[in-house]
């Protein structure tokens, strides 16, 4: 995909947002209050949560399958990698136009995406140690046994995936700073393509993990760097070869990137719950909580995202992505890996959370208690003791 690949029209765009809607509604976007009193600034929230996978993505796929099943009519069987949102737009998308699907994903995957990408047909194979090694095998597949390979990033995926930009800019006030997290690219590519395209001043800022830095450093460097590893919980953004001709529009259309810890991701899905009542992915909640930390320290060059005594909001952006209504925990994975990690939301704001382990894994699931943990105090199961 090249930069030229993504000059759209304004025209185009709408069309791509109503083939989109003959499968789902607008998604709601909300000002919360008490995110408004947390982090001292009008924050909207668009609520991707609500589409039929929970998740952005999903627009992507179905505006790309539309355009693949009348172009390329030969194709019955398509191929690609990921962590789950992605796939779970695959895997439905392909559902819906008859055609199967092989979703490659990394060993110790989140079972839960596992579970909705085969619920929607999918064949997942569990592969290498993370996304990348992931997809290098999906790739090599799709072009081995001659199959259709789809791209994390691709024009008709972004075009779709921009739709809820469109919405975004089109529904809220006007918005001077989008603070969205970047995995392969194509939600910030969309929000980038979506604000030029109605002539709009809003700075996007990039978010990424610390454990996960790629993207950022990418920007930071204008050139790709390469990580070893991105041993994050966030899983959307868990990548540490990004996508480069995404990551080039990025760096001509975002201002800067934040990163945030695991710690603070954590923090900001337990106050997420609190100031919401929805249960966000930690790829989609650190975007709020650089939010708040912008607020609290702020910017680089010195000037403040809200000047200290003034009334003046400014809003900012943090998409939602959950699936299930019993409210899988994400966790920290390692090599080694952790058995499974399940929870479910009882009444109130409490998450209590079940971990299983071997004896060999028992090091690394107390890593993990102590993350979950420290995301406000949140009581953990291990076996059958109640540790607080």
């Amino acid at each position: 995909m090249k930069r030229a690949d993504l000059d759209m029209t304004l025209a185009e765009l709408e069309q791509a947002a109503e083939l989109v809607y003959r499968t789902m509604p607008p998604t709601p976007q909300y000002a919360w209050p008490k995110l408004f009193k947390r982090v001292g600034a009008k924050v909207w929230v668009k609520h991707e949560n609500h589409t039929p996978t929970g998740a952005f993505k999903v627009r992507g796929g179905l505006v790309y399958f539309d355009k693949l099943v009348r172009t390329q009519p030969a194709v019955r069987h398509v191929v690609t990698a990921t962590r789950g949102n992605h796939g779970q737009s695959t895997s439905f998308s392909a559902h819906r136009t008859g055609l199967e699907a092989t979703i490659y994903v990394p060993r110790g995957n989140s079972s839960d995406q596992n579970s909705a990408m085969r619920t929607f047909g999918a064949n997942v194979v569990e592969f290498g140690k993370d996304f990348d090694e992931a997809k290098e095998e999906a790739a090599w597949i799709a072009a081995e046994q001659q199959l259709h390979w789809i791209p994390s990033v691709h024009r008709d995926l972004v075009l779709g995936v921009a739709s809820y930009a469109l919405e975004l800019f089109r529904g809220a006030e006007p918005l001077d700073t989008v603070y969205v997290p970047v995995g392969m690219g194509s939600g910030i590519c969309g929000l980038i393509i979506a604000r030029d395209l109605l002539g709009l001043k809003t700075e996007i800022v990039g978010v990424s993990a610390v454990n996960a830095p790629a993207s950022a450093q990418y920007f930071a460097a204008r050139k790709p760097v390469p990580l070893p590893s991105a041993l994050t919980f966030a899983d959307g953004i868990a990548t540490r070869d990004p996508n480069a001709e995404a990551i080039d529009i990025v760096c001509r259309g975002a201002s800067r990137f934040v990163l945030v810890s695991e710690e603070e991701i954590a923090k900001a899905m337990r106050a997420y719950f609190d100031d919401t009542h929805q249960l966000a992915e930690g790829g989609c909640r650190f975007a709020g909580r650089a939010a708040a930390r912008t607020r609290a320290h702020g910017r680089q060059d010195g000037r403040r995202d809200i000047q200290r005594g003034q009334h003046r909001a400014r809003a900012v952006f943090g998409s939602v992505e959950w699936r299930h209504a019993q409210g899988r925990v994400n966790h920290e994975r390692t090599d080694a890996g952790l058995r499974a990690i399940s929870g479910n939301i009882e009444s109130g704001p409490v998450v209590r959370v079940r971990i299983g382990f071997t004896a060999a894994d028992a090091t690394l699931a107390k890593r993990a208690l102590r993350l979950l943990q420290s995301a406000g105090g949140i009581p953990v199961i291990e076996g059958k003791r109640l540790i607080h």
